[in-house]
C-alpha cells in the first residue's frame, strides 16, 4: 500500500472529488485546489510526489506553470488532464515537461495505471521544441482512436525509435509520419517520403542506397538515394509490405549496422536516419506467405501505431469538413459552410476512400456548388452521384443495439490482431451517454428538469455529467 502524495488541480469540484475519492481507495493521499497558485506554492514547498492537473485554470493557463516546476522540482512527475483533446495539447504537454497527458473525460483505471508508471519509473530530462502556438494542426479529430495516436506521438517525439504505421489507404498515414517527424528531434532535417508500390521493384534498391556510374545499364552517373537524401532526418517508407525481398534483406543490414553501400560501389556509408514505415496490408499474413520477413517486421515494428478508418470515427467528420473548408478558401475557392444537417449526413456515409475520399468530396461541393451555406440536399445530392457502394449509407432503419454493434466491430478492426487500450468498457459508455444528454437537451429546448425525468436519473446526476462530459447546449430563444 502507497502513501504517495498527490497533488490534484482543477477548478471543476466535481472532478477534484472524484479523483480524491479514487485515489484515496487506491491507498494515495491526494491533496486538491481549484487554482494553480495554490498549486506552485505546494510544489515550491517541496509537497506532493505527484501532480495531476488541468490545462486551463481560473488564474493561470497550466502550460506557462509547468516550466517553473519542472526548474524548481525536475524529478517531480506530472499529468495534464484536459478538454482541448488535440494533437498541440498532446505535444505541448510533453514539451512542458509532463509526464503524460489524458484526454478529458478520462477513464480512472488508465489514471491510477499511469499514475504508478510514473511514480516507478525514473524521471528524464525533456528538450522543448519551439512551435509556433497558432500553426496549423498536422492531424484532425478528437475521438478515442486519434486520442490515442496525439498520446504515442507525444510520448515517442524525443527517441528515435522505428515507427511501423498500419491504416487503410486514404486515412493520413504520411500526415501521422510527418507528425512524428516534424515534432521530434529531427524536426530541422529532411523529411523524405518514398512509395514502394509506386517504384518498379528492380529499381527499388538504387532509389533507396543511390548507385554509382556504371552500377547497370543506363546507369550513367552517381545517384543519390533517399537514404542520403534523408541524412539527419526521417525516411518514410510508404507502403512496405511491397518492398521486395532482396531490399528487404539490404534494408534489415542497414537497421542493425548502421550503414550501407550504394548499388555497385563498395565503400560503406554510415546513415543517422529515423525510419518511420507505413503500411495497408497484413504484414502478418505476408510473413506467413514468405513475402516479407519477419526480423525486419520486429525491427520496423518497434512502435505500432493504427491510423482509424474514417467510419469508425464519424464524430470527427464535423472537424475535418470545416478544416478542409479553410483550405479550400486558402486556394481561392469562395467561402463555404456546412448547416448542421449537412454534416449530420455526412457522418451517415461509410467514406470507404477515407480521409481522402472527404477532402475530395468537400473540394468538389466548393467548386461545383454556388451557395455559401452548403446544404444538407446538396450533400445528398453528391453522396448519390458519387458513390459507388451497394450500401453507401449507414441507414437508420437498423436498430440500435446493431448499429452499436457495427461501430465496435469496426472499432475493433483498426487493431487488427491487437486490443484496444484497457477502460473500453467507460469509453464506450460515455461516448454513447453525451449525443442521449444532448438529445434529450435538444428535445426540452435546455429544461433540464424535464430532461432528467424523460432519462429516468437525477437532475443532481444530469448537471453532474453535463459538467463532465463538457457538453454545451444552448436554447432556443423564443
Amino acid at each position: 500500500m502507497t502513501n504517495n502524495e498527490i497533488l490534484i488541480a482543477d477548478d471543476d469540484a466535481a472532478i477534484r472529488t472524484v479523483l480524491t475519492q479514487a485515489l484515496s481507495r487506491a491507498g494515495y493521499s491526494p491533496r486538491a485546489t481549484s487554482n494553480a497558485a495554490t498549486l506552485w506554492r505546494w510544489a515550491e514547498a517541496g509537497d506532493g510526489d505527484l501532480i495531476i492537473t488541468d490545462v486551463v485554470m481560473p488564474d493561470e493557463n497550466v502550460f506557462n506553470l509547468l516550466p517553473q516546476i519542472k526548474k524548481s522540482r525536475p524529478n517531480l512527475p506530472i499529468i495534464v488532464m484536459s478538454a482541448e483533446n488535440t494533437i498541440m495539447t498532446a505535444i505541448k504537454a510533453s514539451e512542458k515537461g509532463a509526464f503524460d497527458y489524458l484526454p478529458k473525460p478520462f477513464d480512472l483505471k488508465e489514471l491510477i495505471s499511469v499514475i504508478e508508471r510514473a511514480l516507478e519509473e525514473p524521471s528524464t530530462p525533456h528538450r522543448t521544441i519551439k512551435k509556433e502556438d497558432n500553426e496549423q494542426l498536422p492531424l484532425i479529430g478528437r475521438s478515442i482512436a486519434m486520442q490515442d495516436i496525439y498520446r504515442v506521438i507525444a510520448r515517442v517525439m524525443k527517441t528515435d525509435l522505428s515507427v511501423m504505421i498500419r491504416g487503410e489507404s486514404g486515412t493520413g498515414k504520411e500526415l501521422v509520419a510527418r507528425a512524428l517527424h516534424d515534432f521530434s528531434k529531427r524536426a530541422t532535417g529532411p523529411f523524405v517520403a518514398i512509395n514502394m508500390a509506386a517504384i518498379p521493384r528492380e529499381l527499388i534498391e538504387s532509389e533507396l542506397f543511390g548507385h554509382e556510374k556504371g552500377a547497370f545499364t543506363g546507369a550513367q552517373g552517381r545517384h543519390l538515394g533517399r537514404f542520403e537524401q534523408a541524412e539527419g532526418g526521417t525516411l518514410f517508407l510508404d507502403e512496405i509490405g511491397d518492398m521486395p525481398l532482396e531490399a528487404q534483406t539490404r534494408l534489415l543490414r542497414v537497421l542493425q549496422e548502421g550503414e550501407y553501400t550504394r548499388v555497385g560501389g563498395r565503400v560503406p556509408i554510415k546513415t543517422n536516419v529515423r525510419i518511420v514505415a507505413a503500411t495497408h496490408r497484413d504484414l502478418q499474413k505476408l510473413i506467413h506467405a514468405g513475402t516479407f520477413r519477419e526480423d525486419l517486421y520486429y525491427r520496423l515494428n518497434v512502435v505500432p501505431i493504427k491510423v482509424p478508418p474514417l467510419r469508425s470515427r464519424l464524430d470527427d467528420i464535423s472537424d475535418l469538413a470545416h478544416h478542409f473548408l479553410r483550405k479550400c478558401e486558402l486556394q481561392g475557392l469562395p467561402a463555404k459552410r456546412f448547416e448542421a444537417e449537412a454534416i449530420k449526413r455526412m457522418q451517415q456515409y461509410q467514406w470507404p476512400g477515407n480521409v481522402r475520399e472527404l477532402e475530395n468530396f468537400v473540394q468538389r461541393i466548393t467548386a461545383l456548388h454556388p451557395e455559401e451555406i452548403i446544404t444538407k440536399s446538396v450533400v445528398e445530392e453528391e453522396l448519390i452521384g458519387s458513390s459507388t457502394q451497394s450500401e453507401p449509407l449507414i441507414t437508420t432503419e437498423k436498430s440500435l443495439p446493431d448499429f452499436v454493434a457495427n461501430h465496435l466491430q469496426n472499432y475493433f478492426s483498426t487493431f487488427g490482431a491487437d486490443l484496444p487500450p484497457p477502460g473500453l468498457y467507460e469509453r464506450v459508455i460515455k461516448e454513447v451517454e453525451k449525443p442521449l444528454i444532448l438529445a434529450a437537451l435538444a428535445a426540452t429546448n435546455g429544461n433540464q428538469i424535464k430532461a432528467s425525468e424523460m432519462l429516468g436519473i437525477n437532475r443532481n446526476t444530469l448537471r453532474k455529467k453535463i459538467r463532465e462530459l463538457d457538453i454545451q447546449f444552448h436554447p432556443v430563444r423564443h
